[in-house]
């Protein structure tokens, strides 16, 4: 299970990406709507300020994860996370999910505290905690709840230059989606909470697997 297969085309790949997205119109609003505002993702991440705890629903290994690669690498892609005015929208991993992904690569049971997990994804290297991140962000487009079930069989590109494939399933009145990722061998990262940062053009959405850029053995 190696993600240091990831190499850095996937930042410059992202960088285009979102270049292109901001060049680009802002998202369209209806008629009589509010126009989005410009609240950014990252803002949302840092507004917990208790740092690791036990609460594996939260996003401290997600925040961490973005502080490392911004203080490694300042002009990196992932930065777009903390300008609003870009429309996008992630998927974020919350820290239960980012235990799973190192249990799984260390073929291990989950590690016992956030912090050993954040150390434990950090010494993938910089450069593919940055790749994993970007597989996270789909830019130029802000996808509420409502606009994502109605999206089955949609294939999403990420700033990371690939693709993830939206499954919306179970009956009508109970509809779940999940996110087929590049990993055919593990199940499919679930979306387990919606529209965090809703009204705003960055928008996120809570997922209870971290998405797998390649395909683990």
């Amino acid at each position: 299970m190696r993600f240091t297969r990831l190499g850095q085309r996937a930042a410059a790949v992202a960088t285009a990406a979102i270049v292109a997205s901001a060049l680009g119109a802002a998202p369209a609003q209806a008629a009589g709507k509010k126009p989005l505002k410009t609240k950014s993702l990252a803002a949302v991440l840092t507004a917990d300020k208790s740092g690791f705890d036990h609460n594996g629903h939260d996003f401290d290994i997600l925040a961490a994860a973005v502080g490392a690669v911004l203080k490694a690498k300042p002009s990196s892609p992932v930065g777009v996370l903390a300008d609003g005015k870009t429309a996008l929208t992630a998927f974020i991993p919350n820290d239960r999910a980012f235990q799973r992904l190192v249990a799984d690569i260390k073929n291990s049971k989950r590690l016992p505290s956030e912090k050993k997990t954040f150390n434990a994804v950090a010494g993938l290297g910089i450069d593919t905690v940055e790749a994993v991140l970007l597989y996270h962000v789909v830019p130029g487009a802000t996808i509420t709840k409502k606009a994502a079930l109605k999206s089955d069989n949609a294939r999403l590109t990420t700033a990371a230059g690939s693709k993830i494939k939206v499954n919306v399933y179970g009956p009508r009145w109970h509809k779940r989606i999940a996110l087929i990722d590049a990993d055919r061998s593990d199940r499919n990262p679930r979306i387990s909470k919606y529209d965090i940062n809703k009204g705003n053009r960055q928008i996120a959405h809570s997922i209870d697997r971290v998405l797998r850029p390649i395909n683990l053995p």
